[in-house]
């Protein structure tokens, strides 16, 4: 019987999926759950990646005219209730400020004071604040299109939550965009669904499934509802983003009316657009190992781990020197280095790096400063591609490398998933799939599931029907999902 390698991360993903996924965010140094129930503290590690994917996605949805604006965290419950389907949707998952001001209670303890004339709601999502902003600032057509985004926090009141999946609060983008025609709308929608496909596979190397939900699972007051599906390593879908076409919905209900071409009043078309934290979820999902985080390096926080290897304080100051003058190299090419100058153990600050999933990792020692050369090796094929070259030619191929990583990372996830697509028949083929524990999807038939059996097998295995792949529509995904 062969040894079992020793990983970084216990329980290995094989062993237990769930609690692995846990402790590479522990081992990360990610996030940690707060004192809050359901909320996550986000450390700075993993808020650097966060900041990193808000900088990529910001410039791109710019380059389409959106600009940021911001809106209150707090709405109206009368300004929820004016869409019906809107707040029967969302009803559930609400947080509700009822009272303002606290005072001292009978045995001392603080309690509410003040009941509000109008309950708040904190945002679950901000379609009808925005609403009522648009009804003001839109009166004529000259006035469209309208596009506007918001980076903030939401509450969705979570009963089982789960660190960057599910917490009761997460932070996201919302875009909310007003326009002229019917067309128009939904040309938006569907080229803020290519948006994030781009961004899913271009920079955080992720493959994903471009769809439309089926009319049971749309955005709660959307006429269509386009989304990207990603596959994670245990086989199950994650919802990595959606826009939506909400066409006059939310325009009547708020008001946002403007005068025509030809003078007539008119209602605008409306679409939202939304991608989260949960993108972090899937990232670890899909690129993580045995031995912790892998990061794509389109959005690492650091690109490169420097670790100089010290041995005695003569020596120590000469690796130091070659390894900020690396460092400052690397910073001049638009590469982040992390240089790690802390007394800890050489195997230890290796494997800290190694559980982060710092792209590239280069080790200098006396030996490397002696023959002008470093040590490198790259996360995501460890130590096989451990290589030496001098400082100048790593300098000059680093990016090359990066880029490789990114595509090595895309390639290896795209095959893990399209080998996990099955095509089925019918609906016993969907029960017999999952009913034996299969990994993955299965694709059918669309008007299959509007049989009731589709509603037993659903429940009884707990899958949803992902989405309609927008170059199939004929057919849908369906799955076991976050």
């Amino acid at each position: 019987m062969s040894k079992k390698a020793k990983t970084a991360i216990t329980p290995t993903r094989e062993e237990n999926f769930p609690d692995w996924y846990q402790e590479v965010i522990k081992a990360a140094d990610m996030a940690e759950n707060s004192p809050v129930r359901g909320c996550m503290i986000i450390k700075p590690y993993g808020y650097a990646l966060w900041e990193n994917m808000q900088s990529v996605f910001d410039g791109m949805i710019k380059a389409l005219g959106v600009r940021n604006a911001y809106f209150p965290l707090l709405i109206p419950l009368s300004f929820i209730s004016r869409e019906a389907e809107h707040v029967e949707g969302f009803a559930k998952e609400c947080a509700v400020v009822t009272h303002h001001r606290l005072e001292a209670g009978e045995d001392g303890a603080l309690v509410p004071a003040a009941p509000l004339e109008e309950p708040l709601v904190i945002r679950p999502t901000s379609e009808t604040i925005i609403g009522d902003a648009m009804s003001r600032w839109v009166q004529s057509y000259r006035d469209l299109p309208l596009k506007l985004n918001q980076w903030c926090n939401v509450m969705r009141w979570e009963m089982r939550p789960r660190m960057f999946l599910r917490t009761s609060e997460f932070l996201w983008q919302e875009g909310h965009n007003a326009l002229e025609t019917e067309e128009e709308a939904k040309e938006d929608a569907r080229k803020m669904l290519e948006v994030y496909a781009d961004f899913a596979e271009n920079s955080l190397a992720i493959p994903v499934i471009k769809g439309e939900k089926t009319a049971d699972e749309r955005f709660p007051g959307a006429d269509i509802t386009l989304t990207i599906e990603a596959m994670m390593q245990d086989g199950k879908a994650l919802q990595a983003g959606t826009s939506h076409y909400l066409g006059q919905n939310f325009s009547k209900s708020c008001g946002i009316k403007f005068q025509g071409r030809e003078g007539q009043e008119e209602f605008a078309y409306t679409t939202s657009w939304g991608i989260s934290t949960r993108l972090i979820g899937a990232m670890i999902m899909a690129h993580g190992d045995d031995d912790g985080m892998i990061m794509p390096p389109r959005v690492a926080p650091y690109h490169v781990a420097i670790i100089p290897i010290l041995k005695d304080d003569q020596d120590s100051a000469a690796v130091l020197d070659y390894a900020e003058n690396l460092a400052a190299q690397l910073t001049k090419r638009g590469i982040r280095p992390h240089l790690d100058s802390s007394d800890e153990r050489t195997p230890n600050k290796m494997w800290d790096a190694i559980k982060k999933g710092i792209p590239l990792r280069v080790e200098i020692g006396g030996r490397e400063v002696e023959e002008g050369t470093l040590t490198h090796v790259r996360r995501d094929l460890g130590r096989d591609s451990k290589a030496s070259c001098s400082v100048a030619e790593f300098v000059e191929k680093a990016q090359d490398l990066l880029d490789q990583i990114h595509d090595e990372l895309f390639r290896r996830a795209s095959v893990f998933r399209d080998e996990r697509i099955h095509d089925v028949a019918d609906l016993a083929g969907v029960e017999e799939f999952f009913k034996n524990d299969g990994v993955g999807f299965v694709k059918i038939d669309a008007d299959k599931i509007a049989d009731a059996e589709f509603e037993r097998i659903a429940k009884e295995h707990s899958l949803t029907a992902r989405c309609m792949p927008l170059d199939e529509s004929s057919k849908v995904i369906i799955g076991k999902a976050y």
